[in-house]
């Protein structure tokens, strides 16, 4: 018998985070000044010490990828934040139940729980110029460990089986392969889908989500070039 795992908690609540106003989703665009993106951090942070060198790794990571294959980029920015952030769990890390790093709160803290991996990965991929329609950070049920978590899914097209990124291992394998893995629903900058037995189901574009929002709006303070979709 099939057994139904319900919409989180955490979905309702994004969903009834939607506001009539607010500051539309956007996608990183443009170069980026890593010096200015330091030095505002440094301001916001305090000193980044060991954080310092991880965002330089970031940085050299992004220039050196810039003309390989999707596929080879997949490859290395999983593997990077993989190796270069420990898991910890927002209450330690943070003293919050649920917090979503930018990619620099990553780094500068190098540490982070399984939202900030996904996070990080899909800003780093759409700054190398993979579409955001093919990327989607998806919130799953870990069967094996039995508790919620998130990767990145990335479709060469709309109707290929999903790379998943995972930050539990390096390998990048089929979605088809990932049987430990429920799907619960999954988000990028346009919209937010469910899964169905018909394949997965648009059900909202987005563009209000709070803490996606927040996201953006700590990455602009941060320096990067944050502009607006409509």
């Amino acid at each position: 018998m099939a057994v139904r795992f319900p919409i989180p908690r955490m979905l309702c609540w994004l969903c009834g985070a939607m506001l009539l106003a607010g500051v539309m989703l956007g996608d990183v665009l443009g170069d980026w000044d890593f010096s200015s993106i330091s030095r505002r951090a440094q301001a916001l942070y305090g000193p980044l010490d060991e954080g310092q060198q991880r965002i330089d790794d970031w940085q050299y990571l992004l220039a050196s990828q810039n003309k390989a294959s999707e596929l080879e980029q997949l490859d290395r920015v999983n593997r990077f934040f993989n190796q270069r952030i420990r898991y910890v769990e927002d209450a330690d890390l943070w003293h919050q139940a649920d917090y979503w790093e930018t990619p620099i709160e990553a780094l500068f803290k190098g540490a982070g729980d399984c939202e900030d991996y996904a996070i990080a990965k899909y800003f780093s991929l759409r700054h190398l110029g993979v579409a955001s329609d093919k990327l989607r950070i998806t919130y799953v049920k870990a069967l094996q460990l039995n508790r919620a978590h998130m990767v990145l899914t990335y479709y060469a097209s709309p109707q290929a089986m999903p790379l998943v990124l995972d930050s539990l291992i390096d390998d990048i394998r089929p979605a088809s392969q990932r049987t430990d893995l429920l799907p619960v629903y999954s988000f990028n900058a346009n919209g937010l889908w469910l899964p169905g037995a018909k394949g997965n189901q648009r059900v909202s574009d987005s563009k209000r989500l709070s803490r996606w929002q927040d996201v953006l709006k700590k990455m602009q303070a941060e320096g990067f070039p944050v502009e607006s979709i409509n």
